[in-house]
């Protein structure tokens, strides 16, 4: 019972504050009524037998709070903190506090009760957290006692307001001297005195010298937490919060820290609720409310140990060293210096997504986990990444196993391009329109490929997305993607990256193997290929060789009286007649002749051209470009076949004339005929190595190549188009049909396609001139064989062979008959002939045969000096291939390659040399006619009446000549 007594006694010290100018006679008196008082309360207090509904008490306070609130926020407030009072089993009398507040918040009356005595400056909000707060236990009990059936509930309550509610004048200096005025003004009466021993937390507020006192902090403290403001701490805005200026300097600085993240979990709750365009962005939303949940759950743990540590104050902080209850300032801030890391890390994860969205936030975030070498930040950022990248593997399952891209933000790293830009690429003839389905519909963006992956697998996650869209809907073979789709869709999520990978490679796998067994089975690519290369670079040798016989007359013909329907019966013909015939009819029916764009003087041999057709989606790996590339290829190799084929023709011509027809005449051109067949002997061996080549050396050795590529187990479609590619620019380079090079005179003359057009041109010239030194020796034969008719018939009458009528008009030696005197005869083959037409008159023998010599002259020495420059930029190219050409076209070394190149500087005094060559060939050739007809004439009048003596005279002048 003394333990009571003291305990009575001393609790009632501790209420009671002592008053100035009293005498001890008086305090003691007022002492010991107040204890008189306690110990009558306490004996007359009664247990109420009577349950109380909480729940009822809560809904009236809520309410309240709806009715005199226009926004929900306080509604929400109250709940949030209802729910956490009754997760507290320290606190028993859960339904007095809550009446309490509730009497609280109503309006004072005339007897005011405990809390109009508290803080005349103070909010209805900064009471109820005080109460809350700072004496729960007493709020309760007080609450409890009003509603209790008790007889002296009356009394108690009037003494109450005796010992603990100022008089009205000392509420009225309070209002006019402020929160010092208490200080100022002695009691008038016994329960003045005893309001001025009382606790100032209850009686009176704190004067504005008065620092608050480190549990009034930590009653504050969950608050400021939270973002809340509070008596003490209160936020002026949401970057701002006011601390009081009496503070000393250390505890200054601990709410420096503590105040950290307060003010970070505002801006993040702000930042939680605000609204993103972007799936990862509300992911990035929802896991940082979920980090901000978790610490809120944090605040309330402290919140019960700054509760606990409060009430074993038992109000004796004066006396009792708070650091003894087990909670400090410094303790708060050592416990929330994890969470405030983890808001730091968050408030710059959410200021860095404004300017980032999709793989490029995944890969900041991912940076922390990678970069930093504190475990805390690693192990957080892993725990985001989890919540963060849910989206982004929905969006990869997607892609991967039903070939669709779900990217309504732009987030993922596959990009699905506008219709606009590929017309407009389109226009690029490299382009098909089943090529946009596979190279313009979707692209890579490299720059919002996230670091959780690696370049080469987001190529594979690429491929595997857009082989399953282009069989889905290039190759119409949606089935097999639906049904694919269901048998190997799995979940996909972070953290598991070995799975991953491993369904990745089973998908890519499975994918490429489909696509490919459908370019091959069903839609025959490969033969394609091989048609190509059998029909447009001339590998059926049979089929090309008929072709060409049978078009040759057609093509000799000037290009305007070609016409489609007749070389498509040629070409029909050249099928039939050769190997071509077993090819497979879907091949055949792709093969067709056209003709190019008509241009003035051309002729058929310039204009025909072969077409090979290809569809969607085979136009994917044969494009547009592809099929100019064959072309190109094409009109060589035919240009190159027609020189031999008109070489070859000639040839034969020759060996045959020369067992008849040209042995007959060798005594006058023999000479010539043996310079000519060397010459085209030169020419036809060029075209056989060049031939061979490009056929072997180059198409042959490309082609295994791309057989090679496409053999590979893990060819790709891509894999396909770049093999093909590369296997056309091999052919177009190494086949001497790449773009010019500047050499001396910088233009694209000379390139290796002009030279060899130069060249090829300059063989048909000799063709066509030999085939005129051919017709000359044919009218040369067929007037001698009239002469000799002629003596023979003169001879059998009686005459003499020749006579001086028959001198005076010879024969002319090129067919056709005789015209009157004194006109004009041009033969019937003149416009056929290649000689220039000013030679083709009567009396023209002694002008044509040194014409025909001097033009094969020209020709044959243009031909070697053209040669002689592409050996020279054959013998230093980097390919060997292309040097092996110049060393089989110059076995022998017959000639002397030499590149124009070395003579850049004295190029304008080499040209100057070589025009002043030619024109001194120019003088002396008319010269030389006139020499030679002279003697001719001087032999022929010194000659006998015997005609067949003065033939001969005149045959040998010619040979001497």
């Amino acid at each position: 019972m003394s333990r009571v007594n003291d305990a009575l006694s001393s609790l009632v010290s501790a209420l009671i504050p002592a008053l100035p100018d009293e005498d001890e006679t008086a305090a003691d008196q007022r002492h010991e009524n107040a204890l008189v008082l306690t110990k009558g309360i306490l004996s007359n207090h009664k247990r109420s037998a009577e349950s109380y509904d909480i729940n009822h008490v809560s809904d009236l306070i809520k309410k309240k709070l709806w009715r005199e609130n226009d926004a929900p926020d306080k509604a929400i407030q109250y709940s949030n903190l209802y729910s956490r009072l009754l997760t507290l089993p320290i606190l028993t009398q859960k339904w007095a506090i809550l009446y309490l507040l509730h009497q609280l918040g109503d309006p004072p009356s005339e007897n005011a009760d405990i809390t109009s005595s508290h803080s005349p400056h103070s909010t209805g909000q900064k009471g109820r957290h005080e109460t809350r707060l700072e004496r729960p236990s007493s709020s309760a009990r007080f609450g409890k006692d009003d509603q209790g059936p008790a007889p002296n509930n009356a009394s108690f309550s009037a003494r109450l307001n005796q010992l603990s509610t100022p008089s009205a004048d000392l509420q009225n200096n309070r209002k006019i001297n402020g929160r010092n005025g208490i200080g100022h003004h002695p009691p008038s009466s016994t329960s003045e005195a005893v309001s001025a021993r009382g606790d100032p937390d209850l009686a009176s507020p704190k004067a504005d010298g008065e620092r608050p006192t480190e549990a009034t902090l930590l009653r504050d403290l969950p608050f400021t937490l939270q973002g809340l403001s509070s008596t003490n701490l209160i936020f002026s805005s949401s970057t701002t919060l006011q601390l009081p200026s009496t503070l000393p300097v250390p505890i200054i600085s601990l709410l420096h820290t503590l105040a950290e993240p307060s003010l970070l979990y505002r801006g993040l709750s702000e930042f939680v609720q605000s609204r993103e365009e972007g799936l990862i962005g509300q992911s990035l939303r929802s896991a940082i409310g979920s980090e901000l949940r978790s610490y809120l759950g944090l605040i309330a743990t402290l919140e019960g140990e700054i509760r606990r540590a409060i009430m074993n104050l038992n109000g004796a902080e004066t006396k009792i060293s708070i650091g003894k209850a087990g909670v400090t300032l410094k303790r708060c801030v050592v416990w929330t210096r994890d969470a405030t890391m983890g808001l730091r890390l968050m408030s710059l994860m959410a200021e860095e997504s404004k300017s980032r969205k999709g793989g490029q936030l995944i890969s900041f975030i991912h940076s922390f986990s990678t970069s930093y070498g504190d475990p805390f930040v690693a192990a957080f950022a892993e725990r985001l990444l989890v919540h963060l990248t849910r989206p982004f593997y929905d969006m990869l399952r997607q892609w991967i196993y039903d070939g669709e891209l779900s990217d309504p933000y732009h987030e993922f790293f596959v990009i699905e391009q506008d219709q606009e830009q590929n017309e407009d690429k389109n226009a690029d003839l490299r382009r098909a329109p089943a090529t946009s389905v596979w190279e313009d519909k979707y692209k890579l963006d490299h720059d919002t490929v996230p670091s959780i992956i690696t370049e080469d697998f987001a190529k594979k996650v690429f491929l595997i997305g857009k082989s399953l869209n282009f069989i889905r809907y290039g190759c119409r073979d949606s089935a097999w993607v639906e049904a694919y789709s269901k048998d190997a869709s799995k979940e996909l999520h972070y953290g598991d990256t070995a799975t991953l990978e491993a369904f990745i490679d089973k998908a890519y796998k499975t994918t490429m193997t489909r696509l490919i067994y459908l370019m091959d089975d069903k839609f025959k690519l490969f033969d394609h290929l091989d048609a190509l290369k059998k029909y447009l670079l001339l590998g059926q040798g049979d089929f090309i060789a008929l072709l060409m016989e049978s078009l040759s007359s057609n093509l000799d013909r000037p290009a305007g009286s070609q016409y489609r329907h007749t070389l498509t019966a040629q070409l029909e013909h050249a099928i039939r007649g050769s190997n071509a015939q077993y090819d497979s009819p879907d091949v055949l029916r792709r093969l067709d002749a056209r003709l190019l764009e008509l241009s003035h003087g051309e002729i058929g041999w310039d204009v025909f051209t072969l077409e090979y057709k290809v569809d969607s989606p085979v136009d994917v790996v044969i494009t547009p470009w592809a099929n100019k590339q064959y072309l190109v290829v094409f009109n060589f190799l035919w240009r190159i076949k027609r020189v031999e084929f008109a070489l070859g023709s000639t040839w034969r011509r020759c060996m045959t004339g020369a067992r008849g027809v040209l042995a007959s005449v060798d005594d006058k051109m023999g000479r010539d005929w043996k310079v000519a067949r060397c010459c085209i002997a030169e020419m036809i061996h060029f075209v056989n190595q060049l031939q061979y080549y490009i056929l072997f050396e180059v198409i042959e050795a490309s082609w295994d190549q791309l057989q090679a590529a496409i053999a590979k187990p893990n060819c790709t479609l891509d894999d396909l188009i770049d093999a093909h590619t590369k296997y056309l620019k091999a052919i177009t380079h190494k086949g001497l049909l790449g773009s010019a090079r500047s050499t001396i005179t910088g233009t694209r003359e000379d390139s290796f396609t002009s030279q060899l057009h130069y060249l090829l041109k300059i063989m048909l010239a000799y063709k066509d001139a030999v085939d005129g030194l051919y017709s000359f020796s044919v009218a040369e034969f067929t007037r001698r064989q009239e002469f000799a008719a002629k003596i023979e018939t003169r001879t059998a009458q009686g005459k003499w062979g020749l006579g001086d009528k028959d001198d005076e008009d010879p024969p002319s030696p090129l067919p056709g008959d005789r015209a009157p005197k004194g006109k004009s005869r041009l033969p019937e083959r003149a416009t056929d002939s290649p000689v220039p037409p000013l030679l083709l008159h009567p009396g023209a023998d002694d002008q044509m045969l040194p014409a025909l010599r001097k033009r094969l002259q020209d020709l044959s020495a243009d031909f070697r000096a053209r040669l002689v420059v592409l050996l020279g930029d054959l013998s230093v190219q980097p390919d060997v291939d292309m040097k092996f050409l110049g060393v089989v076209m110059n076995f022998n070394d017959v000639y002397r390659p030499e590149r124009r190149r070395k003579r850049r500087e004295g190029g304008a005094k080499e040209k100057e040399k070589e025009k002043d060559k030619e024109r001194e060939r120019e003088r002396k050739t008319p010269g030389e006619k006139a020499g030679r007809l002279k003697d001719a004439a001087g032999e022929s009048k010194a000659s006998s009446a015997d005609g067949s003596w003065a033939r001969r005279q005149v045959d040998r002048g010619s040979e001497k000549s």
